[in-house]
């Protein structure tokens, strides 16, 4: 008996589509290995139309008031939240992710950050009206910039999709988003809920590959181009959107520095660090991978993570006892699997460093200590359940190995000396420190990094403002 796919379509102008030429691409579930959906392959055709939809939409959504614009987000927030159930579903079935956790972690920030971005709407901020000039008035003007193209990644569909859409229509713009080739269904699904919601044409969603991407990157429409991703789609964007000088958004790698101080709480430590690096598969630009311990503590503190470690479960979205489930794809799986296959001699698997299962794409949670700070693992992201662990002598060494990547995301710190966390939060290169945890997220709090971690910022009011640009208006007072 063969199951019939299910069969996703874009969201254009209002209305459900397949791509012009019929193409589409195959929708896997990581957790079982096996397709279950067709999307669209989109090309120039379909980038055209939702292109064209957005930019006859613009207009009309620009001059909305923030009130109305307001308005139409808390109804988005509400109408995810009576169907929360089918959005996790939907997620858990894209990514292989327990359905509990997602559930529980995901949706629920997910909701609020529509509602902050709702409510941000009605907070734009600027510069008094005066008189700068004799006899002049100047004015500022926050504007928005126009139709921004927007590509969600696979590690958190339906979340990064909301931090991507959620303050560009809060600031007037409108929007053509498209998800990962792999994890195409929770938008899809988002879609058929905002249809109900907002005016045609300013919500778009156009499914297909890496050369979507580039089509609608490309395009003469968009004011602004935003991505979340890996460090070489996000050069190759920027290069893109450089020939017509479009505004660019980048949220990129991470490789975050976890910097354990001899008088921390290594109970605490392990237990959070643990939790920190493994959710989600480690498949998090500001998962806590990269672990720097001093050398007074290194060796019990890696026995306590290897305990931890064992006692950590993957498996199947529906057994409520993993903390995360599979990798997203094969190529992912064998991307995680040979950074451990080609660690140095001196390096040393303190536990997992192996596939889970035949089905799907699951990773043993592992630690891996005796590295040195030039070992590619330690340089380059792994994006896999992997935590690495080097020793440090003092706080000099532990900064210079702390900043001695080409990421810059995030950061934490673990110690009971404030002075030293102070110290350490200010010359820790990263766009984000935490002190005595890692990877909590508010909506009124930036997320954005340095370097090759790209620019720009998620979340907050600076992420709103990412999404406006400013106007001065002068007028002379004689009339």
């Amino acid at each position: 008996m063969t199951t019939e796919l299910r069969r996703l379509r874009n969201y254009i102008g209002g209305e459900f589509k397949d791509a012009a030429d019929g193409r589409t691409t195959e929708v896997v579930n990581p957790a079982t290995g096996e397709v279950y959906a067709t999307a669209p392959l989109s090309g120039q055709a379909d980038v055209d139309a939702a292109m064209a939809a957005a930019a006859a939409a613009f207009p009309g959504w620009r001059d909305t008031t923030p009130a109305e614009r307001q308005k139409a987000l808390l109804k988005i927030a509400d109408a995810f939240e009576a169907r929360a159930d089918e959005i996790v579903a939907a997620e858990s079935e894209n990514t292989g992710k327990p359905l509990g956790l997602t559930a529980s972690e995901e949706l629920p920030p997910m909701v609020d950050q529509i509602r902050f971005f709702a409510g941000a709407a009605r907070l734009l901020e600027g510069r008094s009206a005066g008189e700068y000039m004799d006899g002049m008035t100047s004015i500022i003007r926050r504007e928005p910039v126009g139709v921004c193209a927007q590509v969600a990644p696979w590690n958190y569909p339906m979340m990064m999709a909301v931090w991507k859409f959620a303050p560009a229509i809060a600031a007037g713009n409108t929007v053509v988003l498209k998800p990962s080739d792999t994890t195409p269904a929770s938008t899809v699904l988002m879609a058929e809920i905002i249809d109900s919601v907002l005016p045609k044409g300013v919500f778009n969603v156009i499914c297909g590959d890496r050369e979507t991407g580039k089509a609608m990157v490309e395009h003469s429409t968009p004011a602004m181009a935003s991505i979340t991703g890996s460090v070489r789609a996000g050069m190759q964007v920027a290069e893109s959107a450089s020939k017509d000088v479009k505004r660019v958004h980048l949220e990129l790698g991470g490789k975050a520095p976890v910097v354990v101080f001899e008088d921390a709480d290594i109970a605490k430590a392990v237990e959070d660090i643990a939790v920190a690096g493994y959710f989600n598969a480690g498949q998090d630009c500001t998962a806590a991978t990269r672990v720097l311990v001093h050398e007074s503590i290194h060796d019990e503190f890696v026995a306590a993570l290897a305990k931890a470690a064992a006692d950590t479960k993957t498996g199947a979205p529906d057994d409520e006892d993993v903390l995360y489930g599979p990798l997203n794809n094969p190529n992912q799986l064998q991307q995680v699997a040979g950074f451990i296959e080609r660690l140095p001699a001196h390096a040393k698997v303190e536990a997992g460093g192996h596939r889970v299962g035949e089905k799907g794409y699951f990773y043993a949670p592992t630690v891996v200590s005796g590295l040195k700070q030039d070992d590619e693992i330690i340089q380059n992201e792994v994006f896999g359940p992997v935590i690495t662990v080097q020793s440090f002598t003092d706080e000099s060494q532990a900064l210079e190995y702390a900043n001695g990547v080409e990421f810059a995301l995030a950061s934490s710190v673990w110690t009971k000396d404030h002075g030293r966390a102070m110290r350490m939060s200010k010359n820790l290169d990263f766009g984000c420190v935490w002190i005595n945890t890692h990877i909590p997220l508010v909506a009124e709090m930036p997320h954005g990094g340095f370097k090759k971690s790209g620019y720009g910022k998620d979340l907050s009011a600076y992420g709103f403002e990412d999404y406006t640009r400013i106007k001065h208006v002068m007028t002379s007072l004689d009339g």
